[in-house]
C-alpha cells in the first residue's frame, strides 16, 4: 500500500503539469462556445492551438467563434485551414457554408453546403446542409432548386424546418396553397414553433382570408389564452380594438424567437432601413467624425451599429429583447447595451445624445406622441432625431393603421404633426422601399428632425 503511494502521487502530478488531454481540452472549449461565453472559449481555443498546432476541430471552432463576432473573413480562413487538413468532415464543411453566407459570399455558401451533401449522401446528417442549401438557392431566386433540397432533407429526415422551407420555396413560386399545406406540416411537427404557425396564418391573410384567419388565431388563443402575440395578431387581423402600440411581452417574445436567423431573414428581404437611415443622417450631419453622443433605439441585432460608429464618439444601444442584444454583443460596436423599453429609457436620458436614430423599431408604435415628446428630452439643443416607418397610404384618413402583418403604418401628416408639437424643427419625411414582402415592396418613410439650437 505505501510502496503504491508515490507512484498514484507521481501520476496525479505528472497528469497536472501535462495539463487537460485534447479530448478533454476541445470539449471545454467547444461547451463554452455552445453557451455563448465567447471570451472563456476563446481562450480555450487558443490554449488548445497552443498545445496542439493546426489541431483541425480547434480551426474549425475557432472559426465559428470568430463569425459569431461577426469577423467573417478571419472565420473563413479559419475553417478553410481545418478542410485543408480534414476535407471530409462534412460539418466543417456545412460551418464554411454558414461563415460564407454571413460574408454574403452566396455562391460560395452554395459549393460548401453541396459539399457536405456528398460527404453525408443519404444519409440523416444530409438534412442541416440540404436546409441551408435551400436557404442559399432561395436567396440566389433559385426556387426550383430551393424546393428540390427540402424534398431531398424530408426523404432522410422529415423535420418541422424541412417544412418550413419547403413552404418558403413553394410560395416563392407563387404556389401559396400548395405552401399551405407544406407549412401545416410544419406546425404538425413543430407545435411550438411560433414562428411556422404564424406563416400559416399570414399565408390566409396573403389570401385575403381574413375570417379564417381569425379562426385559427382564436384556436390557438384557446391552447394559449396569455399569448401576447397571438392577441396582437388576431387585432391586426380583426382591425378591431387596436391597441395604441404593440406589448413589451409581444415585443420580446417576437424578438427572441427569430434572433438567431433575424439578420440573414431581413437580408433575404432586401431591408435597407438600417442604410437609408445612415445615409438620411450623413446628408444633414456631413463626414463622420467621431465627435457625437448618439443612442440607437431598438438596436436588435446591431445592424446599424457599425454604420452609425464612426459618426459617434459614444454609441449606446437599448432594446426589449435579450435575445437580439446577445446578438449584437459580439460586434463590439456598442459602448453600452441596455435592456430597455424605448419611451422608458429616453424619459431617463435628460439631454444626453446629440442623435437618435432608430430603424424600424416605431413600426411596432401606432400613437407616437410619448415617443416624440421623450426623444425631444433626450436631445440636446441641436440634436437631430432620425428614424424610419412603414408608411400609410396618403389617401386613408388615420393617423396610423395597425396592419394584418402586426406592424403599424403611418401617415405622413400624422408624423408631421407629432414631431412639431413636440418641440421638433427642420422635419423631413421621403419615401422610400424599406423591403420586399410576400413579392412585393414595402412603402416606408425616413424622417429627420432637429431640436432647436441653444443660440437660436
Amino acid at each position: 500500500m505505501t510502496s503504491a503511494e508515490p507512484r498514484v502521487r507521481r501520476s496525479v502530478v505528472a497528469q497536472a503539469i501535462a495539463g487537460p488531454t485534447l479530448d478533454q481540452a476541445l470539449q471545454h472549449a467547444i461547451t463554452q462556445l455552445r453557451e455563448e461565453r465567447l471570451e472563456p472559449a476563446e481562450a480555450a481555443l487558443q490554449a488548445v492551438l497552443a498545445r496542439w498546432p493546426e489541431q483541425p476541430d480547434a480551426l474549425h471552432f475557432l472559426g465559428v467563434l470568430r463569425h459569431t463576432q461577426g469577423r467573417h473573413d478571419e472565420a473563413v480562413a479559419l475553417i478553410q485551414r481545418a478542410l485543408a487538413t480534414v476535407p471530409g468532415q462534412a460539418g466543417a464543411w456545412n460551418n464554411l457554408g454558414n461563415v460564407l453566407l454571413g460574408a454574403e459570399r452566396i455562391d460560395d455558401a452554395a459549393q460548401a453546403y453541396e459539399k457536405s451533401v456528398a460527404l453525408t449522401q443519404g444519409t440523416t446528417e444530409s438534412a442541416h446542409a440540404l436546409n441551408n442549401l435551400s436557404i442559399v438557392h432561395r436567396k440566389q431566386g433559385r426556387w426550383v432548386e430551393a424546393e428540390a433540397a427540402c424534398r431531398a432533407a424530408l426523404e432522410v429526415r422529415p423535420s418541422g424546418d424541412s417544412w418550413f422551407n419547403l413552404s418558403l420555396a413553394l410560395m416563392g413560386q407563387g404556389r401559396v396553397h400548395e405552401g399551405l399545406i407544406a407549412n401545416s406540416r410544419a406546425v404538425s411537427l413543430w407545435p411550438q414553433g411560433l414562428q411556422a404557425r404564424n406563416e400559416v396564418i399570414r399565408a390566409l391573410l396573403m389570401l385575403g382570408e381574413h375570417d379564417r384567419a381569425a379562426t385559427l388565431y382564436r384556436e390557438w388563443l384557446a391552447e394559449d389564452p396569455d399569448n401576447p402575440v397571438v392577441l396582437h395578431q388576431l387585432a391586426a387581423c380583426l382591425g378591431e380594438h387596436t391597441p395604441p402600440r404593440a406589448s413589451n411581452a409581444y415585443i420580446e417574445e417576437i424578438f427572441d424567437s427569430f434572433a438567431d436567423s433575424f439578420d440573414v431573414k431581413l437580408e433575404a428581404l432586401h431591408y435597407v432601413a438600417p442604410q437609408r437611415l445612415v445615409q438620411a443622417l450623413q446628408q444633414r450631419l456631413g463626414q463622420p467624425a467621431a465627435a457625437l453622443d448618439i443612442a440607437d433605439l431598438g438596436c436588435g441585432t446591431g445592424l446599424c451599429g457599425p454604420l452609425l460608429r464612426p459618426y459617434a464618439r459614444q454609441l449606446v444601444g437599448c432594446d426589449l429583447s435579450v435575445g437580439m442584444l446577445r446578438k449584437a454583443r459580439p460586434r463590439q460596436v456598442y459602448d453600452a447595451l441596455h435592456r430597455a423599453e424605448l419611451v422608458y429609457y429616453l424619459e431617463t436620458q435628460p439631454a444626453a445624445f446629440d442623435v437618435l436614430a432608430s430603424a424600424d423599431t416605431l413600426i411596432y408604435f401606432g400613437a407616437l406622441e410619448a415617443a416624440a415628446h421623450a426623444a425631444a428630452r433626450a436631445l440636446r439643443p441641436g440634436g437631430r432625431l432620425c428614424f424610419t416607418v412603414e408608411a400609410l397610404d396618403e389617401q386613408d384618413e388615420a393617423d396610423h393603421r395597425l396592419q394584418t402583418n402586426g406592424r403599424y403604418a403611418h401617415h405622413r401628416r400624422y408624423l408631421q404633426q407629432t414631431l412639431t408639437t413636440a418641440g421638433f424643427a427642420e422635419v423631413e419625411i421621403e419615401a422610400f422601399t424599406v423591403r420586399q414582402e410576400a413579392g412585393k415592396p414595402v412603402s416606408a418613410w425616413v424622417v429627420s428632425a432637429r431640436i432647436a439650437p441653444s443660440d437660436s
